[in-house]
């Protein structure tokens, strides 16, 4: 169980900081990139897909460093609860506007982001 964790962890936090790139690519950019599963991106702010980015970016270090340095490891549960609620906002958002196709990827991340908030909480708390 405590290494389908870390791997939930590690793609997690893959996702996350490949997720954060919102925080350097221009909207324009970002609305093009993807076609119609970046459309959502045309309803947000620049700061705030910059704040979004942010979020993700410190869902990745929250999820694996302080397992790694063994350094308050009670952050990782605290981020993937984060992350959840996270994509529960993206489903919202997504359902909101009518893209049901593209809630699939949603859907798993929340999943993936579930799984590990309930194994670090609580069968497989990091004990240092």
């Amino acid at each position: 169980m405590n290494l389908a964790l870390w791997i939930v962890a590690g793609l997690m936090a893959t996702v996350c900081l490949i997720g954060s790139s919102k925080m350097f690519v221009p909207k324009e950019r970002l609305a093009a990139a993807g076609g119609a599963a970046t459309g959502w991106v045309e309803d947000f702010s620049p700061g705030a897909l910059k704040a979004i980015g942010a979020v993700e970016f410190l869902a990745a270090a929250g999820l694996v460093l302080p397992a790694v340095l063994e350094i308050a490891p009670v952050v990782v549960p605290l981020a993937a609860t984060g992350l959840v609620l996270l994509f529960v906002c993206a489903l919202t958002m997504r359902l909101r506007r009518g893209e049901r196709a593209t809630i699939t990827g949603d859907v798993v991340y929340l999943a993936l982001a579930l799984f590990l908030a309930w194994g670090r909480f609580g069968p497989e708390p990091f004990t240092g």
